[in-house]
């Protein structure tokens, strides 16, 4: 017991400067090859830590030859934007003016709900009142607000169409048909199949992307009161 508490002590202080020498972004902010090594390190750390049989040395050696590796690869990565972009990748603009860009999303295997969670989680609700929205190549969102936009909203506002889909789930939660989506959809020259985006509140706010154009807001009428 005493030496499993010995070997144990000791990779945790490696661990502890392996990585505090890796710097802060490794805790908050990490790229995908850094949250790899993370994993891997966590790993190979376990291994000495719990078999006795295995001599100590072998965890500490894998662990300092993998801040080696990490550290060639962040010189490798500040060596210009082209290494940058293969090794961590490049922010994705998913909303511009515009408004949401569908393909962007799609390169980085989103969508639409996704990209509604992550403002959700930044405090914005409604796709309008953002006038850009950029993913990080850490996979965080940064929002630039749209000062234009209407804040006095007291509803949520819900996926209706996504991708060319009518979203029936959404369409019985306010209380709407699929009928009523696709007539709202035709009176801007619209079909379902074309629609990128289509969300709206209980208050009947709606906002609209079609395929090649800017997104417009409007008013969606409902046939019954809407509880939502």
């Amino acid at each position: 017991m005493a030496n499993t508490f010995i070997r144990t002590t000791i990779i945790f202080t490696v661990l502890v400067v392996v990585i505090r020498l890796m710097g802060k972004r490794q805790i908050g902010e990490m790229q995908p090859y850094e949250f790899i090594v993370t994993l891997i390190i966590a790993d190979l750390a376990c291994v000495p830590m719990a078999d006795v049989s295995i001599p100590l040395v072998y965890g500490i050696v894998a662990v300092l030859t993998l801040f080696v590796l990490h550290q060639l690869i962040s010189l490798i990565e500040h060596g210009g934007d082209f290494f940058k972009k293969i090794l961590s990748g490049k922010p994705s603009v998913v909303i511009n003016k515009q408004g949401v860009d569908l393909k962007e999303l799609k390169r980085n295997n989103m969508d639409v709900g996704d990209l509604i969670e992550s403002m959700r989680s930044a405090g914005y609700f409604s796709l309008d009142q953002l006038d850009y929205a950029i993913f990080e190549s850490n996979g965080k969102l940064s929002a630039l607000e749209n000062p234009n936009a209407d804040k006095s909203s007291v509803s949520i506002p819900v996926i209706i169409v996504d991708d060319g889909k009518i979203v029936q789930k959404n369409c019985e939660l306010l209380s709407t048909t699929e009928k009523q989506v696709k007539d709202f959809l035709l009176s801007f020259g619209c079909s379902v199949k074309n629609t990128e985006v289509l969300t709206i509140d209980g208050n009947g706010k709606a906002y609209l992307k079609a395929k090649n154009d800017k997104f417009r807001l409007a008013s969606f009428s409902f046939s019954k009161e809407c509880k939502w």
